[in-house]
């Protein structure tokens, strides 16, 4: 450390004098600027320590915008996926269509009649704004809305089961993202879990060897994130529906993420919609708004209408409800579903399950020479066939047909090259993600849409 002479540094009051650090102080403010500016000196000072040269103060200016613009960077940033998985859990499932976003930004830029009734002036309820809706759309008697499905399934069983028993098919007892397990909602719920059937087999006289007094509920949960083949058997809505009405117990027909519309239009196998739920005898039906509906996250029950209500009148529902922004979203998404010709067209979702194989094949075919350049020398890239997926636990076998672009390393390449590849898209101004399989880094084109912003940064990072 002898002999380095730290006086050849700027202060920061010199710094703050020039022009550019004005402009850091008018733009982040004066104490954000001085703080960022002493970090750039004491990085100045332990470079120097290692025997660096002393940094010119446009050096030091510069450092300081960068650590500024990195603290001012928001956690939550726009990416591509590329995954080729539409419905992304981590990357925040349905993209909103834009209906919903010009709706949000509304909803945010002024006072709502969230909870006010302009025909009288008196106080409104939060869920009217989506329960007209969604009973034109369903077909049931009543709904309300909660922040989302594993919301609904605990008030719904909080308020129906509470003290009480709810009778489950052990082949049902799921476990979704996030370590949410069936039995321990029940648990929280208060209401006793009674497992009927084997894992693989379960028979309505199961159901009904179990139910006695005590019984407040029989459960029918979707199996959202797998299957079981084989020997297999479960016991069809409508029959359960019929032995819950004989012994007068609702049946809950937990749907997870629920569909308004037949998927199978737009190439996938058919599930069972909201309506097919209803129609089939449940007395209630919970479904999720932000998977297949491709709306914001919400939860929603459905069904008869003083079971409903007297899940909306539960003290539960106040730390479970939705905020005016959601519900705006909820609102202008439900709206499109009154339009089922155009669907496809102006809800994300549907469109990018809708894209056709050579529609993508061409994609990346007008965007193979950008992805050349960027990769540069050492790889080999080009254009190849794959399968997307649902995701969110929606349809976990059913995949599209789809197109990526790829990237495998050359013999010199071997080992990281991969790794750092799908590194180097992360830190993209937009960061890129896609999927590294069979010693290849893949990008999906099924959900690129923008794929002017797409070429642009290649090009500048090439």
């Amino acid at each position: 450390m002898a002999g380095v002479d730290f006086s050849r540094l700027p202060s920061v009051d010199r710094l703050l004098a020039e022009d550019a650090g004005r402009a850091l102080a008018a733009q982040f403010g004066a104490r954000e600027a001085t703080n960022a500016l002493r970090a750039a000196l004491d990085d100045a000072r332990d470079a120097m320590k290692s025997g660096a040269a002393c940094p010119a103060p446009e050096a030091v200016l510069v450092a300081a915008d960068q650590h500024l613009a990195a603290r001012a960077m928001p956690s939550q940033r726009r990416v591509f996926n590329l995954t080729g998985t539409v419905l992304h859990t981590n990357l925040g499932r349905a993209v909103l269509p834009e209906a919903a976003i010009e709706a949000v930004v509304e909803a945010m830029r002024h006072p709502t009649t969230l909870e006010y009734a302009l025909d009288g002036g008196a106080r409104g309820e939060r869920d009217d704004h989506v329960r007209g809706l969604v009973r034109e759309l369903t077909g049931a008697e009543d709904a309300c809305a909660v922040n989302n499905n594993a919301a609904a399934v605990l008030l719904v069983l909080a308020t129906h089961a509470k003290g009480r028993e709810t009778i489950v098919s052990r082949g049902e007892l799921i476990e979704i993202g996030g370590a949410f397990r069936l039995p321990e909602i029940m648990r929280r719920a208060n209401t006793r879990l009674v497992e009927v059937g084997a894992t693989n087999r379960t028979h309505l006289k199961d159901f009904e060897e179990a139910i006695t007094p005590k019984t407040g509920m029989i459960l029918k949960a979707h199996t959202s994130n797998y299957i079981i083949s084989g020997f297999t058997k479960e016991v069809p809505a409508p029959e359960l529906a019929a032995l819950a009405k004989k012994h007068g117990v609702p049946l809950f027909d937990d749907l997870g993420s629920g569909t308004l519309v037949d998927l199978s239009r737009y190439g996938l196998a058919r599930e069972r919609t909201v309506q097919d739920a209803l129609k089939d005898g449940a007395d209630l039906v919970s479904f999720s708004g932000d998977k297949l509906l491709g709306g914001p996250q919400a939860g929603f029950i459905v069904g008869q209408k003083d079971l409903v209500r007297a899940c909306a009148k539960n003290h539960l529902k106040r730390s479970l409800r939705l905020d005016k922004l959601r519900l705006a979203a909820l609102e202008a998404t439900l709206r499109l579903y009154r339009n089922p010709d155009t669907l496809h067209e102006t809800l994300p979702t549907l469109r990018f399950f809708n894209r056709k194989r050579p529609d993508m094949c061409a994609q990346a075919q007008r965007l193979l020479p950008a992805w050349q350049a960027f990769l540069g020398e050492g790889w080999e890239a080009g254009v190849m066939d794959c399968a997307s997926q649902i995701g969110s636990g929606a349809l976990p076998l059913d995949t599209l047909e789809s197109a990526a672009l790829f990237a495998a390393p050359q013999a010199k390449r071997k080992g990281k090259g991969l790794d750092a590849l799908a590194a180097k898209l992360r830190s993209l101004p937009v960061p890129v993600i896609g999927r590294i399989a069979e010693d290849r880094l893949m990008l999906d084109l099924r959900c690129l849409e923008d794929e002017a912003t797409f070429l642009a940064q290649l090009g500048s990072a090439a």
